[in-house]
């Protein structure tokens, strides 16, 4: 008998193997060094293995950890600030967003990356200006990070509708050095979950010089450009009005659409254009609930899709999408992508659960990693508590009931452990490597302060939510 770390023991895994949801059951898995290393009949593992730990999940399914491909944690201090506005990044975000300080932006990361564990993800795509202390954080707490920086030109202030983005190429180099800085720190280190990509906010924050440049140096170190892409008519008003091109169509001339670019949102995108990115190689990543609150838009995630090119989701950030739960985004791009086309069978409840894991997982350059539940692959996983009145009932015949009821009717609290290179670091919605409570309490400090520094400009631009305060609607 072998002595291993861990064998996961439950009636139901999904492990997304094939092009379906990979479901087993009867079966136990057995998680060494951090890596599945068997998925086997009960018997035969329990005759063949003894785990240092042993997790019996008897009324559980084992799914993949969730990946959440594009987040801005730091945003969450400004949670719910900047919804149901148009211009929601110049008018709603950005009067707050200029009254924060770095350590405002990192008490928010650290609540945001809390929330998304407790929900199932175990790889954040997070996404800021200054990352080094979310790095040590996604360290500490033990969960898997795919880390952006952001590399802008774009000087930081308000803009008009029509004005554009007035460079400073010292601020994008200033930027990409900083990226670079945060490569050589961070790139495989704890023990290799944490990966680093390089983040040009978009092709309209900085110069095509920029971009190459860029997109050289990804190359060269074998990473990935994670970028705002197509993002909305805004960045389609700037590239067309500086170049005479849609970013698609300019960036294709830049021989920028490859399997090293990560797009994000598409927003502004034709099914056309979105299948050039797809048929480039390229990946896209989808923020169903961020997009609808923003721009009130369902981008062409389907036409990616159809042309073969993968999509992950991502929760973006909580002033715009309010939540960091990739449970909410399944239910978000199943829901708005049915209403966009009048088909109930458009985005059924399977095909965004993958767009949650494998597909996912591959869009984000780690579908050798994770994703599925396969062996060699690293252990991260999660177990769904099928006894929670969300899950209930559980029909295993004619048809099974556990993808629907995830992906239509849980919230996150049925995620009752998390596990990231097979080890435990949530257990019943506490997380283990961290005291959470320090970290939700801390936030209640910052709050008044931020709206007093913002006030001003907040009611100078007098946008919808300032006059939703006067007419005394919040």
């Amino acid at each position: 008998m072998k002595n291993v770390d861990m064998i996961v023991k439950a009636p139901h895994f999904y492990t997304m193997e094939g092009d379906g949801v990979g479901y087993r059951t009867e079966v136990a898995m057995v998680v060494d060094g951090g890596k599945i290393i068997e998925i086997a009949e009960t018997g035969r593992i329990l005759a063949n293995y003894k785990g240092a730990e042993e997790l019996d999940m008897d009324h559980h399914a084992i799914f993949p950890g969730f990946i959440d491909a594009h987040m801005h944690t730091a945003c969450n201090i400004m949670r719910g600030l900047a919804q149901d506005t148009n211009h929601w990044m110049m008018y709603g975000l950005q009067p707050f967003d200029n009254a924060i300080s770095d350590e405002e932006r990192d008490v928010g990361s650290y609540v945001a990356i809390i929330e998304a564990i407790k929900a199932g993800t175990t790889t954040l795509g997070d996404y800021e200006s200054k990352m080094d202390n979310v790095c040590h954080f996604i360290e500490k707490v033990g969960a898997r990070g795919n880390i952006t920086q952001t590399i802008r030109a774009a000087k930081r202030r308000v803009y008009q509708p029509g004005e554009l983005y007035e460079f400073d190429d010292e601020l994008g180099t200033e930027s990409l050095t900083r990226n670079l800085a945060l490569y050589d720190r961070w790139h495989n280190k704890a023990g290799g979950r944490i990966k680093i990509l390089f983040g040009p906010q978009g092709a309209d924050f900085v110069s095509p010089e920029m971009l190459l440049k860029i997109q050289k140096i990804v190359k060269e170190r074998k990473t990935k450009i994670h970028m705002h892409t197509q993002q909305g008519d805004r960045e389609t008003y700037q590239i067309v009005n500086r170049y005479g091109k849609r970013p698609v169509a300019f960036l294709e001339s830049l021989g920028y659409l490859d399997e090293s670019l990560m797009a994000v949102h598409l927003t502004d995108c034709s099914d056309e254009e979105a299948a050039v990115v797809a048929k480039s190689g390229a990946s896209m990543i989808l923020c169903p609930g961020s997009i609808a609150i923003i721009d009130g838009i369902v981008p062409p995630s389907v036409a990616f899709q159809e042309a073969g090119g993968n999509v992950a989701l991502g929760s973006d950030q909580a002033p715009g999408n309010n939540c960091h739960n990739i449970i909410n985004e399944m239910k978000n791009v199943a829901l708005f992508n049915k209403i966009k086309y009048g088909n109930p069978e458009v985005m059924p409840a399977w095909r965004a659960l993958r767009m949650a894991t494998i597909e996912g997982a591959r869009a984000v350059g780690l579908g050798d990693r994770v994703g599925s539940l396969e062996v060699g692959k690293q252990a991260d996983f999660i177990a769904i508590d099928l006894s929670c009145p969300s899950m209930l009932p559980i029909f295993t015949y004619p048809m099974r009931n556990m993808v629907p009821n995830l992906v239509y009717s849980a919230r996150g609290q049925e995620v009752s452990l998390v596990a990231v290179d097979g080890m435990v670091i949530m257990r019943d919605g506490k997380i283990l490597t961290i005291e959470e409570e320090d970290y939700l309490k801390t936030v209640s400090r910052y709050p008044a302060g931020i709206g007093q520094r913002a006030a001003k400009e907040f009611f100078e631009i007098n946008g919808t939510n300032a006059q939703f305060m006067a007419e005394g609607k919040l």
